[in-house]
């Protein structure tokens, strides 16, 4: 092993090999690659899973995070993507805490930290992957392949592909795992540390490592592969088990199968028995608490498991296989979502790119034959080590067990990419022996680390915001619609109508289901009173989707503007029906039955609107404009007393009952509003006008002269207030003559 490992010195100099230099450079070297996304925004799914996410709020009881699925929503509603991850939340939360609310710098410290720290940690990974479990008589564990573990873990550090985790900060549940992953592994290793009698084991670290295993499973799902990692490592390399041997013996019958060490070994058969009880238990657990039933996704997540025959789903389940493996190769073209359109199906063997499967079932294939008939056993254990970590933590993500809710996922290839460097490094080394040209294997390798690292420094800077993060997926998924529809809900949060309508409208043309496109292209069109086709859009998202309750409501404030009340009130209702709990649609029915004054209804639903969220300014101060305007004082006085208690900075607020207090006679307390108010926003005409008003009731004839006239400055057009300041400058002039 150490002579093959040799073969790297003219890639990885001595200078280097000490342990604590190893890991600075891999530390370093892993910083440099994603420290500038590191005051990046939150995007894309960041703003779902933290920002909105009310598990992360002090007021949200710690105890709820374990009965909530990652985006903060029950697992046992209907809509739970069962994504239990509750150690991944409790980080936000700490963080959260920790850093006094929602600031963006401090959640993506800790994860180009956690990649950092992975990266180190799989230094001493590969290094016992590459060179097995030995130790010196004081009980240290030996590096015996320090190069091909330092190449190993550079080539990891710097893998473009793990941008997703590092510069997503949900990909902080990718990290997590990953890190306890690793960690339970080398507490596997922990237990195997030979000691004087041979096969002996610690079952303590046994333990342990199943509690780690669990630990980076509440992370993310597939932080328990590691088990079965654990299990693979414990057969091939502490059983020395020869897979190929025994199959031959298998089928020759050969009697001495029974005197086989790996099936002699009672240690190994408890430590099995350990791994298998361990995993079932935590799997059990896990599936209770997950509500015993399966995620729900729908067709535009993973199209492929929902075609009819088995050997479509099969073809192209194999084809993805493929784009993840050619994303591990090239990882150039790389998108925030590849779903929608990104992939066409295959729909028969003809297609070209079946062509993409045969090649990698070819490499895959030739890969296995040497990992079980090389008679170098070194060899058949990197190998076998080496595919094991690339697809066993693949398992969960492969659809083979269960339908998964994308196509294909970036994030879920952070811990096989260890598998594959671990591949890659062998590659360079068996190249390195058989050829003289070593200095070119060497340019090679630093040229790859080079421009992964560079790819890396890009890639970092395009998920610092959502503008470079989605338009940066245009060319390499220009058939996704979900990136047209981001591209667009970008530009329109921006102001940008019409360039947004251009891409929500291709977003509907790529994928005409695409409800949630036809939704905000309705509300464009709405605020543009374009309001017959914001009707037709709405009227098929409802169609499309009958539970759509924004879609619902904003149908119904298109048909309200239409003059269609009918229509709008039973728009309203249905939103209200599918979503209980939807103060901005009690708001707008309320809006409704103001317009057609029933005053009572409307009043109910704005009620309804502020008990459902306390914070609603509107319907607050529509049912104090509602009750001023039909005379009861009284109520629009107590009204907007609470409201102002529960919103305090509110100007709007102040506004409406300065008002109120004014024609109660209240002057002075109105007149500290409205001062109040004009102070929170000095530019509002009517603010001054009404001020004006209050001081021309009051007599204070001067101060309402001169809040007339700013009115007036700042909207020369106001009628009233022009009628208001020519009776003010007759009565003036009159004193004036009358004083004369």
């Amino acid at each position: 092993m150490a002579e093959w490992d040799a073969d790297l010195e003219h890639i990885i100099p001595s200078s280097v090999l000490p342990p604590l230099w190893a890991k600075l450079l891999v530390g370093f070297v892993s910083l440099v690659c994603f420290a500038r996304s590191y005051d990046g925004d939150f995007v894309f799914d960041d703003s779902e899973a933290i920002v909105n996410n009310k598990d992360l709020r002090a007021e949200t009881p710690l105890g709820d995070l374990w009965h909530h699925d990652f985006w903060g929503s029950r697992l046992s509603g209907n809509t739970s993507h069962k994504s239990y991850r509750p150690l991944t939340v409790l980080t936000f939360r700490m963080n959260y805490y920790l850093s006094g609310g929602f600031h963006p710098v401090s959640f993506h410290v800790v994860n180009i930290l956690l990649h950092g720290g992975i990266s180190i940690l799989l230094v001493d990974v590969f290094s016992v992957l590459f060179g097995g479990l030995q130790y010196t008589s004081k009980g240290r564990r030996l590096n015996l392949a320090p190069r091909s573990s330092l190449l190993a873990a550079l080539l990891f550090a710097v893998h473009p592909l793990h941008t997703e985790c590092v510069a997503a900060v949900v990909g902080c549940a990718d990290l997590l795992a990953a890190l306890f992953f690793l960690l339970s592994f080398l507490g596997y290793c922990k237990a195997l540390r030979e000691t004087n009698k041979e096969g002996t084991h610690s079952t303590f670290w046994v333990l342990l490592s199943i509690l780690l295993g669990a630990v980076a499973m509440l992370c993310k799902e597939q932080g328990i592969t590691v088990l079965g990692l654990n299990a693979v490592f414990d057969i091939l390399v502490i059983g020395k088990l020869n897979v190929l041997e025994m199959v031959r013996k298998v089928l020759h019958k050969d009697r001495s199968l029974e005197n086989t060490g790996v099936l002699r070994s009672e240690g190994l058969l408890f430590r099995m028995s350990l791994l298998a009880l361990g995993g079932s238990g935590v799997l059990y657990v896990r599936w209770k608490i997950m509500g015993t039933g399966p995620p729900s996704f729908t067709e535009v997540d993973n199209p492929a498991s929902f075609a009819s025959s088995m050997l479509v789903r099969a073809i192209n389940y194999n084809y993805y296989y493929s784009l993840n493996a050619w994303l591990l190769l090239c990882p150039w073209w790389l998108c925030f979502d590849w779903s929608m359109g990104c992939i066409p199906l295959i729909k028969s063997v003809g297609d070209w790119r079946v062509i993409a499967l045969a090649a990698l079932w070819f490499c895959l294939i030739g890969l296995i034959c040497q990992a079980l008939c090389s008679e170098d056993s070194h060899k058949r254990r990197i190998l076998t080590l080496g595919l094991g970590f690339l697809i066993i933590p693949f398992l969960p993500a492969s659809n083979l067990f269960f339908r998964v809710g994308f196509v294909v996922a970036e994030r879920v290839l952070y811990l096989p990419s260890a598998g594959y460097c671990m591949l890659l490094t062998f590659g360079f080394g068996v190249l390195s022996k058989h050829t003289k040209k070593k200095k070119l294997i060497a340019a090679f390798v630093l040229g790859i680390l080079f421009i992964n690292t560079l790819r890396c420094v890009i890639r970092s800077g395009q998920w610092r915001n959502e503008e470079q993060l989605f338009t940066s997926a245009l060319s390499v998924c220009p058939l996704n619609a979900k990136v047209h529809y981001n591209v667009g809900k970008n530009l329109a949060d921006k102001g940008n109508q019409t360039a947004a309508i251009r891409y929500y409208r291709e977003a509907v043309r790529l994928n005409p289901k695409y409800v949630h496109a036809m939704n905000n292209l309705g509300n464009i069109l709405k605020e543009r009173n374009e309001l017959q086709e914001a009707e037709e859009l709405l009227s098929l998202a409802v169609q499309i989707q009958p539970d759509f309750a924004a879609a619902w409501m904003n149908l119904g404030i298109v048909q309200n503007s239409l003059k269609r009340f009918q229509a709008a009130e039973q728009s309203y209702r249905t939103a209200i029906k599918h979503r209980r709990k939807y103060p901005d649609c009690y708001y707008n029915l309320g809006r409704l039955y103001a317009d057609l004054n029933r005053h009572v209804e409307a009043l109910n639903a704005w009620r309804n609107a502020t008990v459902l969220k306390p914070e609603h300014s509107l319907a607050w101060n529509n049912m104090v404009i509602l009750l001023d305007n039909t005379g009861n004082l009284a109520e629009a006085e107590a009204v907007g007393r609470e409201a102002l208690e529960l919103i305090p900075n509110d100007h709007s607020l102040m506004f409406s009952l300065a008002n109120v207090l004014g024609k109660s006679q209240k002057y002075k307390e109105s007149e500290a509003l409205f001062l109040k108010a004009i102070k929170a926003h000095p530019n509002a005409a009517s603010y001054h006008g009404n001020l004006a008003v209050l001081y021309h009731r009051w007599g204070h004839l001067d101060l309402a002269k001169k809040h007339y006239e700013i009115s007036l400055r700042l909207d020369p057009v106001a009628s009233g207030t022009k009628e208001n300041y020519d009776l003010l400058r007759r009565k003036l002039e009159q004193m004036q003559k009358i004083n004369v």
